[in-house]
């Protein structure tokens, strides 16, 4: 499982929902010690408000190591921000916070 941070920040009825998400991302393509490096990368994310999806994407391999994600959505402080990902592999990380 990758490590997940998330930080949603409430300010003036909208939530800024910042989350970095610790993953190698690996295409493939790449090769190391003339090898190929097998493919794991994040193929779903869901970002949740108070249970209620508001980001639902298909991130492909093309996305670089460790991918940052921006988004805003209406709410207030102490909402719910929820973030769930797959990747090609099948391993799933989920992580809930709070807004401040």
């Amino acid at each position: 499982m990758s490590k997940i941070k998330l930080k949603p920040k409430a300010r003036k009825g909208v939530i800024t929902v910042k989350a970095l998400i610790k993953h190698p991302m690996e295409t493939g393509f790449r090769k190391k010690k003339g090898k190929l490096i097998p493919a794991n990368h994040i193929d779903h994310i869901t970002i949740s408000h108070n249970g209620k999806k508001f980001v639902d994407a298909d991130i492909g391999s093309s996305v670089s190591k460790d991918p940052y994600f921006k988004f805003k959505v209406a709410g207030a402080k102490g909402d719910t921000i929820e973030l769930k990902y797959k990747d090609n592999l099948g391993s799933t990380g989920t992580m809930m916070k709070k807004s401040k």
